[in-house]
């Protein structure tokens, strides 16, 4: 008792600790230059924006383990699917695109829509050994029909200009637009996977989301006329003014002047400050959001759900119902994470998509930071991401170090081209600590 009565008398002081940790650390990467820091305001802002990124991940994953308490191993399928929102609603049309092949692939997806629907009522509705043969035979011949209208309506979007395009193109519509679509894609993808895994006991949940998030991710792979598949989908519209454009704007060229920066460096800095505010902003919002959640009687309920099921249970809750609730916010919150992540970038690489990057190390932010608690999780995913960035330069200032003393040899030559890769070692060993001296994490929920 009187451990946990310490504990949660620092709590307090932890977030404003860490916080302050953040701030230290982002000052010494804008404005020290050496061995362990870049010096640059450029190379700050950009983790930082990518800090924020990962916060708002966090968050989502916080509100499926922290208030649900259940665990999405497919976070890197949510966020995809979010990253393809602004290839479809941002990116320009393309001409005869949607001509060639648009009714036919809508079409075909409504057929598969009816398909399943049919099935299902068809599986509720009939008994006995008939029930099996008669819903299969329902799926068996919607599948041969979908196929028969998808594939030819998908050749010919593809061969549409392949060279530049090769796909059905976007709406031309602002990106802020794609944001929350992101957030909507990933939320449908949570009710289907949540209405088939829910049932199913926390483990198998585990096993069925992470096959599920590798399936969307080489869906999106594989599936050229959606987003050029491994081509990448270039050019995608950002909300905030492109470098090349404030260079060339002489009232930002005297600006630029004033602040004592050549405009390139200017105009970098300025762009990822507008990134950081809109980042801010969003990430401010679904804080509050989740705060106001957490302390209404849904959050009291979805926390005696997660702490014990049965009692919630026998108290008239429908758990699974609630489960679903939780797990399609959470879920959309990933997915608007990942349609933000892509405006920032500029890019969607399907390629890119690893479950190490968007799946382990988001629930590493969330463990280290604390689960079911909101600024915990915001805080823990900021001082992992730069963790994880700076290892990279961390681990072979670290290792040229201790291996000052060593003879020349095999062994030297190893420790020091394998020095980059200190990161995985650096997140396994602040994980170790955590769950070690804070089970709970650095800001533990209350």
């Amino acid at each position: 008792m009187s451990t946990n009565r310490q504990s949660d008398a620092a709590s307090p002081w932890r977030a404003p600790a860490l916080l302050a940790v953040l701030v230290i650390l982002f000052l010494l990467e804008g404005g020290v230059s050496n061995a362990m820091f870049s010096g640059s305001w450029n190379s700050a802002l950009g983790i930082l924006n990518m800090g924020l990124l990962s916060a708002i991940m966090a968050l989502g994953v916080n509100i499926t383990w922290g208030y649900g308490g259940l665990f999405n191993a497919g976070v890197v399928g949510f966020l995809a699917l979010g990253g393809l929102a602004p290839v479809l609603i941002s990116t320009r049309t393309i001409p005869g695109a949607w001509a060639a092949g648009g009714p036919g692939v809508l079409l075909a997806l409504l057929v598969g829509l009816v398909t399943l629907g049919l099935a299902a009522v068809v599986a509720r509705r009939l008994s006995g050994a008939w029930r099996f043969w008669a819903a299969l035979a329902v799926v068996a011949i919607g599948f041969v029909i979908y196929r028969e209208l998808f594939d030819p309506a998908v050749v010919a979007i593809e061969a549409n200009n392949p060279a530049q395009a090769g796909n059905i193109g976007g709406l031309g519509l602002p990106v802020l637009l794609s944001w929350p679509v992101g957030g909507l894609l990933a939320a449908a993808a949570a009710w289907g996977v949540g209405k088939v895994a829910l049932g199913l006991r926390s483990d198998y949940l585990a096993i069925a989301t992470l096959g599920i998030g590798e399936i969307i991710v080489a869906v999106m792979r594989n599936e050229g006329w959606l987003a050029r598949g491994v081509l990448n989908m270039t050019g995608i519209p950002r909300p905030v003014p492109y470098e090349l454009n404030l260079q060339a704007d002489p009232g930002f060229q005297a600006r630029a002047a004033g602040w004592g920066m050549d405009v390139a460096t200017a105009s970098g800095i300025w762009v990822k400050l507008c990134y950081a505010g809109l980042f801010v902003a969003v990430l401010l919002a679904l804080v509050l959001l989740s705060e106001l959640a957490l302390r209404s009687p849904w959050g009291r309920m979805m926390r005696a759900i997660r702490d014990n099921e049965t009692a919630a249970e026998a108290m008239g809750k429908h758990v699974t119902r609630r489960h679903l609730q939780v797990f399609i916010i959470g879920a959309a919150v990933i997915g608007l994470a990942g349609a933000m992540m892509v405006t920032l970038d500029g890019l969607l690489n399907p390629g890119g998509y690893a479950p190490l990057r968007y799946t382990f190390l988001v629930w590493v932010m969330v463990i280290v930071g604390g689960s079911g608690n909101n600024w915990g999780a915001v805080l823990g995913a900021i001082l992992i991401w730069c963790l994880w960035i700076k290892a990279e330069v961390w681990g072979p200032a670290f290792m040229k170090l201790v291996t000052t003393a060593m003879e020349p040899g095999p062994l030297k030559a190893q420790l020091l081209e394998s020095a980059p890769h200190m990161r995985f070692v650096a997140m396994g060993l602040v994980l170790l600590l955590v769950l070690r001296f804070a089970p709970r994490g650095l800001v533990p929920e209350r």
